[in-house]
């Protein structure tokens, strides 16, 4: 009764949106108060309907109702609960009700708290919102319906992929979605002010918060997918250049660019097109993320679906929406006067080398991600672009973005003098190079990349501490005024800062890991490193849903006991897939990673260790980088849209 109840929702939710897409954008054509009136209460409705709905199906894995296909194919009744609640997402149908659950949400936080907006943008925000949401509604009722029924339920479920029984992966996409997905409000809102005719300050100011919600979920959640492919896969990487891990990652960096890109405009009234633009490419890049999973013309370990016909649905909701907003750009190119005026040298200047830094190399990603498809397309050739292309492509835009940030940061508005920032920095300069020789100096026989990425991670870091310590001014009491600085200035050297330690982590992590490939024997000791490891024994078992080989491995370091690890190969009956769980020293400066692999003739076992430098340093940048948008989110100038109590002439009126 209940999952019938959800299938009725949906399509209930259906109808509320579309006349949430139709009259509230009537209304605010026509100029009429009643029907924009309709948007807000039709975006509350709308999300109860979806939130229902999805509950009806979380309902349907927690009590495996078997009644249901998606539950049979996705679900196990042996199967560990958090496992049942996060199979509800775990596939494709699921995955595309939370998707929508989550424009929906984003809409009804648009009614919320979007009191101090006029009644005409608000309307035609939410009115386009709601265009989206009717998008995949649709596609979601005629192509991907979650609720359908067998007539003869089967006694027990087909399991849910076992890469995907996993903590990381169970909180991994509703992160995910709440970023990509959350785009779409930077893309209503630019949408709604191409058709109003209005980009000013004001614009700019109401639609940072929610790119800056959507990137800090984003970080989130490519962080959580990071970790999990570091110690589920078992191959030890944190990064894969996966087409999946890609489509996440190009909406990314278009939205960092969109952040920076907003404060131009919000204190200078210019790069308005620009702005803009990303808005609409942001989400554009959001829906070729949702094809590339979807579609199953790009092969990943996270794609959910292999139906090219789906894929079909998803490029005309793409070709549509972004086809669509990018002609209203073109005819809305005189809504889009630049104001400002600012030099060569100035903050300006700095924020555009930085979008454009971002966005090219988003399209470096792009290219890389979607040229095996279009090699076998027109060329009919079979090609595979993979680390190398991308590390080798890809590391030179974000060494030279890490060169300039610290400057950019401390330039002022309109026009300034790189010298005297220049002079500012010199400290943090000199620090970061003295870091850097003196690994260089210490290491033998290594690359460089170690020591240029700690010399870039300590820049970024120190020039971040330097922006933050300027700002307090001359005289005594400056560490009083420190800690009264805006929340916003705190949250962009936090995530500066953590851009830095990411930085510096990963070509640390790459440059002096050790890796050891053995057969190792039960009590004969091998050394990796400054390590001694010695196989105790290796146990079969049994968990909840799989079968286990289990490894015990004792760690030592100089003749001093450290710990035990207990590597593990699974092997799922139902789901009849293996899995490798890695055991892992965690330390501050290092990780131990030791993976089993199969018995040898001869009795031994195939063991791979690593020794992986500073590799909980990567997520605890990204940590520290979405929690430096919190802080900045957490201003009170965010909350308060001041922009919107400027003079109307500050608008741009449509030609």
């Amino acid at each position: 009764m209940i999952t019938e109840l959800g299938h009725f929702a949906l399509i209930l939710s259906l109808m509320v949106a579309i006349v949430q897409m139709v009259v509230p954008m009537v209304g605010a054509h026509k100029r009429w108060p009643g029907w924009m009136a309709v948007a807000e209460p039709a975006a509350n409705l709308q999300f109860l309907l979806i939130a229902f709905s999805f509950g009806a199906l979380t309902w349907a894995f927690v009590t495996s109702d078997f009644s249901l296909l998606l539950v049979v194919e996705n679900s196990h009744s042996a199967k560990p609960m958090l496992y049942k609640i996060s199979g509800t997402w775990g596939n494709h149908e699921g995955s595309m009700l939370l998707w929508v659950l989550i424009v929906a949400l984003f809409g009804a936080m648009a009614a919320w708290f979007g009191g101090n907006l006029p009644p005409g943008l608000r309307a035609r925000v939410l009115s386009v919102q709601a265009a989206i949401g009717v998008a995949f509604l649709m596609f979601i009722l005629f192509t991907s319906n979650p609720f359908l029924r067998l007539a003869v339920p089967p006694f027990d479920g087909q399991d849910l992929n076992p890469l995907l029984q996993d903590p990381g992966l169970a909180f991994h996409p509703p992160f995910l979605y709440l970023g990509y997905v959350g785009l779409s409000m930077a893309f209503s809102f630019a949408v709604a002010a191409l058709i109003e005719g209005r980009v000013d300050a004001a614009w700019a100011r109401w639609v940072r918060p929610w790119t800056l919600a959507a990137w800090i979920f984003l970080t989130i959640g490519i962080a959580l997918g990071s970790w999990w492919a570091y110690y589920e896969l078992g191959w030890g990487g944190f990064w894969f250049w996966d087409p999946v891990e890609n489509a996440s990652f190009m909406p990314w960096l278009l939205a960092a660019a969109l952040l920076h890109s907003a404060i131009v405009v919000e204190k200078r009234e210019s790069l308005k097109s620009w702005t803009i633009l990303l808005a609409i490419l942001a989400f554009g890049f959001s829906l070729i993320g949702t094809f590339i999973v979807r579609s199953g013309l790009l092969t990943s370990v996270h794609a959910f679906a292999n139906d090219p016909e789906r894929g079909v649905f998803i490029l005309i909701i793409l070709a549509v929406f972004t086809g669509g907003a990018l002609v209203l750009y073109a005819m809305r190119a005189g809504a889009m006067e630049a104001r400002g005026v600012f030099g060569v040298v100035s903050r300006e200047s700095a924020l555009v080398a930085n979008n454009v830094i971002l966005a090219v190399a988003c399209f470096v990603v792009f290219i890389g991600t979607m040229w095996p498809m279009l090699a076998e397309m027109f060329f009919d050739r079979k090609l595979s672009v993979g680390a190398p292309f991308f590390n080798m492509a890809f590391t030179p835009f974000m060494v030279l973005l890490g060169l300039i940030m610290p400057i950019g940061a401390m330039l002022p508005w309109k026009r300034g003098r790189i010298g005297r920032v220049a002079w500012s920095l010199r400290y943090a300069f000199g620090l970061a190079l003295a870091l850097a020789l003196l690994v260089w100096a210490m290491q033998t026989g290594r690359s460089a990349l170690g020591p240029v990425g700690l010399f870039l991670g300590a820049w970024l870091v120190f020039g971040a501490a330097v922006d933050l310590w300027s700002r307090t001014g001359r005289g005594g009491g400056r560490l009083g005024r420190l800690t009264r600085l805006p929340r916003a200035d705190w949250g962009k050297a936090v995530a500066h800062g953590g851009l830095g330690v990411t930085m510096f982590a990963i070509a640390g992590l790459t440059a002096w890991e050790e890796e050891d490939i053995r057969v190792a024997y039960v009590d004969q000791p091998f050394e990796v490193g400054a390590y001694t490891l010695t196989l105790d024994q290796v146990r079969r078992g049994e968990g909840p849903n799989y079968l286990t080989t289990m490894g015990h491995v004792v760690l030592e370091r100089d003749g001093q006991f450290i710990t035990e690890l207990y590597p593990e190969k699974r092997d799922y009956p139902v789901a009849r897939m293996p899995t490798t769980e890695a055991a892992i020293d965690n330390g501050f400066l290092r990780d131990v990673y030791v993976v089993i692999g199969d018995r040898q003739g001869d009795g031994g076992w195939t063991m791979r260790t690593y020794i992986k430098p500073f590799a909980n340093w990567i997520w605890g940048g990204a940590i520290l980088m979405a929690f430096g948008g919190a802080l900045s989110l957490s201003d009170r100038r965010f909350r308060v849209a001041a922009g919107s109590r400027k003079s109307p002439r500050a608008a741009v009126p449509a030609e």
